[in-house]
């Protein structure tokens, strides 16, 4: 693809016959039913869907924050609690949850304290570089703007240099100029580092500006009912979402969401 290195063909997400129930009044409640997926290493999956139906369920069982009813979850070969155990998975949810004590160099750096890894000075130096906030190192988080705190939060989860970036919905609580631009900065980022990524959003736009693959949801109980490749050409440009290639992935993504199956 264009403006990407090559990528080894390895697995990065499997998904097999995944089952998740939880228990609610004391009565089983079914919010996955079966979902089944597979995404090459290296590549960013966004995942659509309506409201409830398990999407940030998928991501918490591939980030070993649940386990599955049934089935299996597998991420570059091995169990989530393994890559969890090596430090190797890197998380961040719509609510940047910032330690606001902290400066910003200081709530990156406490991501690598937490590994209890070898502090890297200048590995955290460079990550804050990485997202865009140079010269705001001392900064707290009240100091920052929406967009920023979710830069910190995005610097924090790459800075142990994750094999696996999980985000769920980090934008989400943005307004729609500065959703944009972090849509842009968290593309430059990835290619970069070309982490395997998986994004919950519920952001048609989103998902074919940044993803490789989108993956869409049935409502709960849930299944997996299509995945669309995007196919577009990167790095992807804010002039790429106004061509009439982008708005036919865009129109394809809507139409399934709106009849529920991949017809």
């Amino acid at each position: 693809m264009e403006g990407r290195p090559a990528l080894a063909e390895t697995l990065g997400f499997e998904l097999t016959k995944v089952r998740k129930e939880f228990v609610l009044d004391r009565k089983p409640l079914v919010a996955i039913e079966r979902a089944d997926y597979s995404a090459a290493a290296g590549t960013l999956t966004a995942l659509l869907g309506p409201s409830g139906c398990g999407k940030s369920t998928i991501l918490r069982m591939l980030a070993d924050l649940e386990i599955p009813t049934s089935g299996s979850v597998r991420v570059h070969g091995l169990a989530p609690a393994d890559l969890r155990n090596a430090h190797h998975i890197g998380v961040a949810f719509q609510d940047s949850a910032l330690l606001p004590w902290r400066t910003v160099y200081q709530n990156v750096r406490f991501a690598l304290q937490v590994t209890q890894a070898d502090i890297d000075e200048s590995a955290v130096q460079d990550m804050i570089h990485l997202v865009g906030l140079k010269g705001f190192e001392s900064a707290r988080p009240r100091q920052l703007s929406g967009g920023m705190r979710q830069r910190v939060a995005i610097a924090r989860a790459l800075v142990t240099a994750p094999t696996v970036l999980l985000l769920d919905e980090p934008f989400g609580a943005l307004d729609a100029m500065t959703r944009r631009r972090m849509n842009m900065e968290l593309q430059r980022i990835w290619m970069e580092k070309l982490t395997t990524t998986l994004l919950v959003t519920h952001s048609i736009d989103e998902a074919v500006l940044l993803a490789d693959e989108i993956v869409i949801m049935s409502p709960r109980p849930s299944t997996i009912i299509a995945t669309v490749p995007v196919g577009l050409p990167r790095p992807r440009s804010v002039e790429m979402t106004r061509s009439p290639e982008f708005h036919a992935v865009s129109d394809q993504v809507s139409s399934i969401l709106i009849s529920g199956d991949d017809e």
